[in-house]
């Protein structure tokens, strides 16, 4: 019997936080129950097997059926919403990776409401018009290819009424590969496609050619104006390994640097001037490489470039790969994105060789991190690693401070009685603006906004999107019901997400006169304990060394760089602490502080 696979992945918050223990059934088309599963602690139920079609179905323009088998998930969890995805499409020998994209209840819902998503046929298999319409010139809009992360996708045709979503650029062109074509396409012809893919959403970008039109989005998800995106839907390995390869590479013309118009049909029920789909799959087989499939379909002088700038990323890919034995800030960086990222992952080992320094400890943290977010797991950390790394580094630090924004304003239980509308400033905009934010971390329909007390244009944007969600009269403006339904789901994504799991372990940097016999007076722990967690042979220490620290009763801390008008004071009521233990837990023994210090600062 021909078979392929599933994986399905509960994580929430832009994968910042993963969801253990949800309950997944999957079902046949006949509703028949054939696995009941539940998630682990990185959000991932096991990998099972699936019937499916032969996979020369996939191959043949014309088949006599589907060449997928369609599948039915239910996925459940304490807190959330019940979620329903129908249309989960399995291949022959192809991995699939299901998102179960789970959305918290509101603080008043007693009971789970139900959310669906609806997978339809992929593109290749639609008949509907192909309308992509692009720059007849090229116009220098922006100053360089910039890939952006995330991008704003339309879900439906440009002057609908549907929803806008972010998302990472690599899932977005991940999901519409595989939404557009079939996963058991030879890999020639998949790469030729996704090279299609990613530059026809950057010209998109370059060119600014929805948001110099007033929109507010980058591209939609119509297949008659750009290319098929179905939010949450199957993404499939074969894909999803070129993507993590070539995501920042392009098409161009040689001699220009727009990302050139690389329009695409299916080429069977839908011909066009462009690119071919199944056409790529006939010059795939007669041996053609994917540059050369894109030089059949567009100018002999088309190219690949590369770019290096992509937004909502601290530091840039090094250019080098890190691996064991690599040395540096490089893979300093890395060690302090994984450590940080381990407290949402705990299956990520912690990291205990020198800071600095790709030793055994970052190997083993490196290759669990691949594994969790379907990587290579070689140990490598090449361009598609160091972006995954350091986006879930800016998505799990993003969530920690959205969540401790709202204790630093003192947004209580009360919805403030103001009436807010374009225009309006102040302290209860500024409370607005943080529930935005962190509501958006979880609905991704509702764009981030810019918390500086002044309802703008994005503000309005950003409550209208809200309003839209929790289906009440999208006027932009912020009244009795629209307070009510922000605290609502503000308090409840508060009181139903999980909390980021405990790694019982701190981080300490060894300091003069340290020993380890002081170190475990200091921190309640004993010499062996220590040596230990941290593979130590010999009692020596040297000052600057990194150890993990294991804590009593599972606290822990976090590194925190010192800023001009930080005092010990400030920084104790800020984090919810006192200042003896910052102080104990830093070996600090007056109340100076210097700009740029790195302190250790005890959780709550």
């Amino acid at each position: 019997m021909a078979t392929g696979s599933l994986t399905i992945q509960a994580r929430t918050a832009y994968d910042a936080l993963p969801l253990p223990g949800v309950s997944v059934r999957i079902l046949d088309a006949q509703n028949q129950l054939l696995y009941d599963l539940t998630t682990d602690e990185s959000g991932r139920t096991e990998t099972v097997s699936l019937p499916a079609p032969e996979r020369s179905l996939s191959l043949c323009p014309n088949p006599d059926s589907a060449p997928y088998a369609s599948y039915r998930v239910i996925a459940q969890a304490r807190g959330f919403q019940t979620l329903y995805i129908s249309g989960v499409h399995i291949f022959e020998g192809e991995a699939a990776v299901q998102p179960a994209p789970l959305t918290p209840m509101g603080e008043r819902q007693q009971l789970p409401g139900r959310t669906e998503i609806v997978i339809g046929p992929p593109a290749i298999r639609q008949n509907d018009p192909w309308n992509q319409e692009g720059p007849a010139a090229e116009p220098f809009i922006l100053r360089q290819v910039v890939i952006p992360n995330p991008i704003t996708v339309h879900l439906g045709r440009p002057a609908s009424a549907a929803a806008n979503v972010q998302v990472s650029f690599p899932d977005y062109v991940k999901n519409v590969a595989s939404s557009e074509i079939y996963p058991t396409w030879p890999e020639a012809s998949l790469t030729a496609n996704i090279y299609a893919i990613i530059t026809f959403a950057l010209n998109r970008v370059f060119t600014e050619w929805y948001r110099s039109q007033g929109y507010p989005f980058d591209i939609t998800g119509s297949t008659s104006h750009d290319q098929y995106f179905v939010y949450g839907r199957t993404v499939y390995d074969s894909i999803s390994r070129i993507v993590d390869r070539i995501f920042n590479q392009y098409v161009r013309r040689r001699g220009h640097t727009a990302p050139y118009f690389t329009s695409f049909c299916n080429g069977t029920t839908v011909t066009c001037r462009g690119l071919s789909q199944w056409g790529t799959v006939t010059l795939a087989n007669q041996g053609l490489d994917p540059l050369q499939i894109l030089r059949y379909y567009y100018p002999d002088d088309v190219e690949i470039a590369q770019t290096d700038a992509i937004t909502d990323v601290l530091v840039s890919y090094p250019g080098t790969v890190l691996k064991s034995g690599s040395t540096g800030l490089d893979v300093q960086t890395i060690q302090t994105y994984l450590n940080r990222i381990r407290k949402n992952y705990p299956a990520i080992p912690a990291i205990a060789d020198p800071e600095g320094v790709f030793g055994a400890g970052t190997l083993a943290a490196v290759k669990k991190f691949q594994s969790i977010f379907g990587l290579a797991a070689d140990g490598l950390v090449g361009p598609a690693t160091w972006n995954k790394i350091s986006y879930l580094y800016t998505a799990v630090s993003r969530l920690a401070d959205l969540e401790s924004e709202g204790s630093a304003l003192g947004i209580g239980t009360v919805p403030p009685s103001s009436l807010l509308r374009f225009g309006s400033k102040g302290p209860d905009v500024l409370t607005l603006q943080a529930i935005l934010n962190l509501i958006g971390e979880f609905y991704p329909s509702v764009p981030g906004v810019t918390q500086n007390g002044s309802f703008d244009s994005l503000t309005r944007q950003a409550v209208v999107a809200f309003q839209q969600q929790m289906r009440l009269n999208p006027d932009g403006i912020v009244g009795p019901a629209t307070w009510s339904a922000l605290y609502d789901t503000y308090l409840g994504i508060l009181g139903n997400i999980p909390s980021a799991p405990d790694s019982g372990t701190m981080e300490y940097t060894v300091r003069p006169g340290d020993t380890l016999w002081l170190l475990a007076q200091r921190f309640n722990t004993t010499v062996d304990a220590i040596k230990a967690l941290n593979n130590l042979t010999s009692d020596l220490l040297h000052v600057g060394q990194k150890l993990l620290i294991p804590t009593e009763g599972g606290a822990a801390s976090f590194s925190y760089t010192v800023q001009p008008g930080d005092t010990l004071w400030l920084l104790a009521q800020r984090f919810h602490t006192t200042v003896d233990a910052i102080k104990t837990l830093n070996g600090l023994t007056s109340d100076l502080l210097s700009i740029g210090q790195v302190l250790q600062i005890p959780e709550r």
